[in-house]
């Protein structure tokens, strides 16, 4: 489900849909992440919130997405170690990750197909697969 531009009443009600309480931080968070699909890193979302002077802490943005990925609200998509990134979609869908520009992108969950799964380990379950298809750009050669 991609949600666009909501407005400050709806973003309080996604919040609080989601067992989270609405304080000016996590507004302000919220705000950036919910202005339309994308995928930003934790470091891109401390410069979008704090533009205008609002001042909000690398461990407050840190520890808010953490809160809003463990009650489901938002994605993390870790490309590796260093790269993580959050992604408001929540529905299921892969990504391309654009190793020369550093993009992530949609892909349509239809558009993968996976028709086996390895054995799983005893005692779990399957709660998802995440497809992240890495490329880069063609050099041209003329």
């Amino acid at each position: 489900m991609h949600t666009h531009m909501l407005g400050k009443t709806d973003i309080t009600a996604l919040l609080r849909t989601h067992g989270i309480n609405p304080t000016r931080q996590r507004m302000e968070i919220a705000t950036v992440l919910f202005a339309q699909p994308q995928h930003l890193s934790a470091e891109q979302i401390l410069v979008l919130v704090n533009h205008d002077r609002h001042r909000v802490s690398k461990a407050t943005i840190y520890n808010t997405l953490g809160l809003f990925v463990s009650k489901g609200l938002i994605r993390e998509v870790i490309i590796d170690p260093a790269k993580v990134f959050y992604d408001p979609t929540t529905s299921p869908h892969h990504h391309f990750y654009n190793m020369d520009t550093g993009v992530l992108m949609d892909i349509d969950a239809d558009a993968v197909a996976l028709h086996t799964l390895p054995e799983l380990p005893a005692g779990t379950f399957a709660e998802g697969v995440d497809v992240v298809i890495r490329v880069r750009n063609c050099t041209s050669t003329t």
